[in-house]
């Protein structure tokens, strides 16, 4: 309309109209197939003297029903190129003299003892490219899975965490014994730490023959699955996997982080820092015992210190485990003496770096933004940097430079080459991912803020849809963020856990409300949910929706609610105390504690958040569940859960599911075969399950 009034108030030529016609033209929503259609970022490093950088991406096959893995060079001369194509090259690193890139793969060596193995049970070896370009050499072919490597400060040789192999012998012997039989726990071997020389692997690699002159080998060829990588050398090993490795830089100890072996999260012993001599022949010493998760270890450049994070809702050092925001530290290892470091700071510090020159430049969440802090003992001082969201800190050893990835809700993230790190408004971007949304409409956002029923003041975001920033009673999608752990902000997201853009560019208020238990808002703020995990955040949730329709923002008849994971045992609780949302779209989220306390992967944080274990405390693990309370549920569900999933046990799905049709509530239960929590497998399962939701939120939006 507006450009129709131009042409008859000023009756100028058609091809001016024309003109001003598409100048004036909406932009048009983005679609379902381009919103998921995303790059991710998923790891960089730069180059020791910041001449280059690599940087590893995440994207959908659709074809192939699966996500690739892919590795991208940057050069100032170049710009950005792709590094290696096999679709599964993760992890990257780069030598000390900065002549080649290790990374890992599940690519397979040519005459190795998996050759024509399942892609399923392809391991993970580390290769080496030159950033010249070439044939990526494997560092080793035996049938080795890496957990974790590290170059050697002198770039001689590299450092591999691995399971502990059994010989022929003790494989036969197994098989013998027990068949098919699962040994819950006696079958878990501890890992080694190994170390493996650079110039005689390169020589090996080089002369193994091409996959097509390869000979077909017979069950005699094939390499006893026990034997080591040849001139490997053991360091140590543990009786638990080593997640980490951390070699000091006179190259005299390594340093590593310990996991369990299977993955649970039953115990933070399991989780501690050792040392070792890089000569091995002695014991690893432990150096910290307590009651916290550790990550991140890296030795400071002088030797004399090792830092490390214990991020958000992973304990804390000091004293009973607590779920705090996250924390940095530095230990000596000669006294065992741990200081806190930023411990000024109330807002929530994971990523660190330890720049060239010592000093430490950190990621801190505050509220609705991640910003850069230079750390100086107990002081965090935020640095100057651009409105936002930064993430994903990486140093050049040699040179005070640094590689960052930035975003906000409407700006894709992309990695930029900091120069100097206490400037982090100074950006050089060396990538242009997903442009699409650029050539998208924009939905647009406000930060928010109410008082919860006992006048605690709780902040979260509002997404408009595009164009309609400030308008008055819109249909209202509330979608609560997992964790709960984490916080919504000024940062871009679009996949299937966060489709926030898209509810709201379908013509959606969405409300992101970062209720008590998200990181951001001060300790206090994220140990308020405890023992209470799900109704005290949800008073907090439903003051701010009631907030939003008192304030006009929201129209009380066009409700819907929503969340994945943490987000889900959000939705699956408020739905048994309102009848206010029309509908919910839930999924991965457990409807009562008991059986998920068995089941799931994080026993011990459950415990903790319940206040004991289910016989030490039953009257709060049944108040605090969804399931006792669903005679009062009324609102029509939708819900996913992949069915591999332990982090939330598939069967909470399928116990809601039954509630659900024994009420004759509406509903549908979507699964996902061979899915984990996180829905990495395929990409079609995540985008099915953002196109059903949608279409469940419209067809009950009356």
């Amino acid at each position: 309309m507006a450009s129709t009034r131009v042409w008859v108030l000023l009756g100028t030529s058609a091809c001016v109209f024309s003109a001003l016609s598409v100048a004036q033209a909406p932009k048009p929503t983005i679609t379902l197939d381009e919103y998921l259609n995303t790059t991710e970022i998923t790891c960089t490093t730069l180059a020791p003297d910041a001449s280059a950088a690599v940087i590893g991406t995440e994207a959908p096959d659709w074809k192939a029903n699966n996500f690739r893995h892919d590795l991208w060079l940057w050069t100032a001369k170049d710009g950005l190129k792709p590094l290696t194509r096999s679709g599964t090259d993760e992890r990257p690193q780069w030598s000390p003299d900065g002549k080649w890139i290790a990374f890992a793969s599940d690519r397979t060596p040519t005459g190795s003892a998996d050759a024509g193995d399942a892609d399923s049970d392809k391991p993970n070896r580390i290769w080496l490219i030159s950033p010249s370009g070439g044939e990526a050499l494997p560092l080793y072919k035996e049938k080795l899975d890496v957990h974790a490597f590290a170059w050697s400060p002198d770039g001689s040789a590299i450092y591999i965490s691995a399971k502990a192999p059994q010989t022929r012998e003790q494989e036969d012997q197994q098989t013998d014994e027990w068949k098919d039989v699962v040994r819950w726990r006696e079958q878990y071997r501890g890992d080694l730490l190994l170390k493996i020389a650079i110039a005689p692997a390169l020589t090996r690699a080089v002369a193994m023959p091409l996959a097509k002159e390869a000979p077909s080998k017979s069950a005699s060829d094939v390499e006893p699955s026990a034997k080591l990588p040849e001139g490997a050398t053991q360091i140590a090993k543990s009786d638990v996997a080593i997640a980490e490795i951390s070699p000091a830089p006179d190259g005299k100890q390594i340093a590593f982080v310990t996991e369990p072996i299977h993955k649970r999260i039953e115990n933070p012993a399991d989780y501690e820092i050792f040392t070792v001599s890089d000569g091995g022949g002695g014991s690893p010493k432990q150096l910290t015992h307590n009651a916290a998760m550790e990550s991140n270890v890296r030795w400071s450049p002088d030797g004399r210190w090792l830092h490390f994070a214990v991020n958000a809702a992973n304990g804390s050092i000091e004293g009973k485990y607590r779920d705090v925001q996250g924390r940095l530290y530095r230990l000596d290892p000669s006294s065992g003496k741990t200081e806190r470091l930023g411990g000024s700071f109330d807002g929530s510090l994971d990523q660190f770096t330890l720049l060239a020159d010592g000093r430490e430049v950190a990621l801190g969440l505050k509220g609705t933004e991640s910003q850069l802090y230079l750390i100086e003992g107990d002081k965090a001082t935020k640095l100057q940097g651009n409105a936002g969201s930064y993430a994903g800190l990486d140093p050049a050893h040699g040179a005070n430079a640094l590689l960052v990835r930035f975003s906000t809700i409407t700006e894709p993230q992309q990695v930029y080459l900091i120069t100097d790190p206490l400037q982090p408004n100074k950006l050089t971007k060396l990538t242009s991912f997903n442009p699409i949304f650029a050539e998208r409409a924009q939905p647009e956002w406000q930060p928010y803020t109410w008082k919860s029923d006992d006048g605690q003041a709780v902040e979260g975001v509002l997404i408009f849809p595009p164009g309609k920033k400030g308008a008055k009673h819109l249909r209202m999608f509330t979608l609560i963020h997992g964790g709960p752990a984490d916080a919504d902000g000024n940062r871009f997201g679009a996949n299937w856990y966060d489709w926030a853009t898209f509810a709201a560019d379908n013509g959606w208020l969405v409300f992101r409300p970062n209720y008590r238990g998200s990181t951001g808002y001060g300790d206090e703020f994220m140990l308020g949910i405890a023992p209470h995990l799900v109704s005290k955040p949800g008073r907090d949730i439903l003051a701010g929706v009631d907030a939003l329709v008192r304030d006009g923002y929201a129209d009380a008849d066009h409700l819907a609610i929503g969340g994945y994971s943490y987000g889900g045992y959000m939705t699956n609780w408020l739905i048994t105390q309102t009848t206010r949302f029309k509908s919910a779209v839930t999924g991965a989220g457990a409807v009562e504690h008991a059986a998920n306390w068995g089941n799931d992967d994080m026993t011990w944080d459950d415990a903790w958040f319940l206040g004991g274990r289910p016989w030490e405390n039953p009257q709060v693990y049944q108040s605090e569940a969804a399931l006792f309370q669903f005679d009062k549920v009324r609102t029509p569900t939708h819900l996913v859960q992949g069915g591999a999933d332990v982090r939330v046990a598939y069967l909470e799905g399928e116990t809601m599911e039954r509630a659900l049709q024994s009420l004759t509530i509406p509903h549908t239960f979507l699964v996902f075969p061979g899915e984990g929590h996180s829905l990495g497998k395929n990409p079609w399962h995540g985008h099915i399950k953002v196109r059903e939701e949608l279409k469940w939120m419209e067809h009950y939006d009356k």
